[in-house]
């Protein structure tokens, strides 16, 4: 299946999620509703809001508590990568102008204030502790990853476990928390909630390694950002760490001292270190590996169409070039 062919089970929920988002954008602050706009018409993928859809309709879900979920799960994501961008100095993003770099890193950072508060506000109008709870802890733990990615900048030894536990954190938690939502709201067992947490852990999972090998792997057209950014800023994702531990003397020098200085002056050098030490093959097989479980986990959730598009999405994670 392609992506529309996933989305297809809940079109018309996606719809609802799109014009939900669009109305509570809105604020008497012009540039508020200009940046956020911006941000959120650029183009994503919104695989995040499509879990909390499809998990909660796998679950046999019938009422629409579900499309306001997703919309929070977009504006949380949303409000991360307008933070992201600001620390990372990012200047291209889904093949645009980061917001930073169209208005300023002030305004990316408040504006991304503007939408975790307003997610919040949504998740209270819920009236579900439960949602509080699950939504408040993994807000904690995307900006808990978000600290650890910045500790392990410039750090050529960190290792597999660390940077996975990064990732973890930073993208596979929302993942989680948007196919957990689904169950919540469903009221199926809690072996059936967790189960689909499990996957979307293990796909968000798969999702960030697909992502750390395309920057390695794709050109810009594809991806949609440049080439090499992650290098720039010094941030060791595994194929990186994989060449500094398996390639030669003369390879591992050369990517160690690049995520040292971090910058562009490197990065030709680096890609064919990583190429000549299978470092890319070997995040595949990764992000295979986690699509795998992911798949594994949707075995506790009925038969049906919506359970077919989450077992689409996940080979879907781990197949596509941007």
């Amino acid at each position: 299946m392609d992506i529309a062919e996933i989305i297809e089970p809940v079109t018309e929920d996606m719809a609802i999620v799109d014009a939900l988002v669009k109305e509570r954008l809105q604020s008497e602050v012009v540039l508020i509703n200009q940046l956020a706009r911006y941000i959120i018409n650029s183009g994503g993928k919104r695989l995040r809001p499509l879990l909390v859809l499809l998990s909660a309709r796998a679950c046999g879900y019938t009422g629409r508590e579900h499309t306001q979920l997703a919309a929070i799960i977009e504006f949380i994501h949303t409000a991360t990568l307008l933070h992201d961008d600001v620390v990372d100095a990012s200047e291209l993003r889904r093949g645009q102008e980061t917001a930073n770099a169209v208005w300023s890193n002030e305004a990316s950072v408040l504006v991304g204030d503007f939408l975790y508060s307003r997610a919040f506000e949504m998740m209270v109008e819920l009236d579900n502790m439960r949602i509080l709870e699950i939504l408040a802890h993994t807000t904690n733990t995307i900006a808990e990853g978000e600290v650890l990615q910045l500790l392990n900048v410039h750090n050529p030894d960190t290792t597999e476990e660390e940077y996975l536990r990064v990732i973890l954190n930073k993208t596979g938690k929302l993942f989680e928390a948007a196919a957990r939502l689904g169950a919540v709201i469903s009221g199926v067992p809690e072996s059936t909630e967790n189960a689909l947490a499990a996957y979307g852990m293990h796909l968000g999972t798969a999702f960030q390694l697909v992502d750390d090998m395309l920057d390695y792997s794709a050109s810009p057209e594809e991806t949609g950002k440049n080439i090499g950014d992650d290098l720039a800023e010094g941030k060791p994702t595994l194929p990186l760490i994989y060449t500094i531990q398996n390639g030669d003397a003369s390879a591992a020098a050369c990517v160690r001292k690049a995520i040292e200085e971090g910058g562009r002056d490197r990065i030709s050098a680096v890609f064919d270190a990583i190429h000549a030490t299978n470092a890319i093959e070997y995040t595949r097989i990764a992000a295979h590996r986690e699509a795998d479980k992911a798949m594994t986990a949707l075995s506790a959730v009925a038969p049906g169409v919506c359970r077919g598009s989450l077992e689409a999405l996940a080979k879907f994670s781990v197949n596509r070039t941007h």
